[in-house]
């Protein structure tokens, strides 16, 4: 239940979040900053995977949160980005489009129906796919690894408590 309530915030953080402030600088630095911290929560979830009573679990909640956030990040930079560009895009994004074409992208079925025009959305879509690739690649090994580690330490203390 706390994962799904905070899945609809993140959602609801997204409908309102204000996106519209001017490309600079600083806002790179503030996705790639998020980005950053989405990897050092990912690092500490596994931590806590590791120590678990119940690691599988918490690996399912650690995903089940980890990829919406990821995908909810990608969309409020495109829809900062289209904001800022009127030829960002095929067409302008609502929150919804950009919702949208973020997971068609991620889940690589990609419509067709809305496309990156320049080359800075390009450039951001293709560092999409590749953190995708990593995100369901990479950091699901890390997490399910962790919870198999874990479930393995729990059942030999059972063992040894056993005998």
């Amino acid at each position: 239940m706390r994962t799904a309530t905070a899945v609809v915030l993140l959602l609801v953080g997204y409908y309102h979040a204000p996106l519209d402030r001017p490309l600079t600088v600083t806002t790179a630095v503030l996705f790639i900053g998020a980005l950053m911290l989405g990897v050092l929560v990912v690092g500490l979830e596994v931590r806590a995977i590791l120590s678990s009573p119940i690691p599988m679990v918490k690996a399912v909640r650690v995903l089940a949160l980890g990829l919406p956030l990821l995908l909810v990040l990608f969309a409020a930079t495109y829809i900062t980005v289209d904001g800022q560009q009127a030829d960002a895009f095929s067409e302008p994004l609502s929150r919804t489009d950009g919702l949208y074409f973020t997971v068609t992208t991620f889940a690589t079925v990609g419509y067709g129906d809305i496309s990156p025009q320049t080359e800075l959305t390009r450039a951001l879509v293709t560092v999409q796919m590749l953190v995708g690739l990593v995100a369901v690649g990479v950091i699901a090994k890390l997490v399910l690894g962790a919870a198999r580690m874990a479930k393995q330490r729990n059942t030999a203390a059972d063992r040894v408590s056993e005998g």
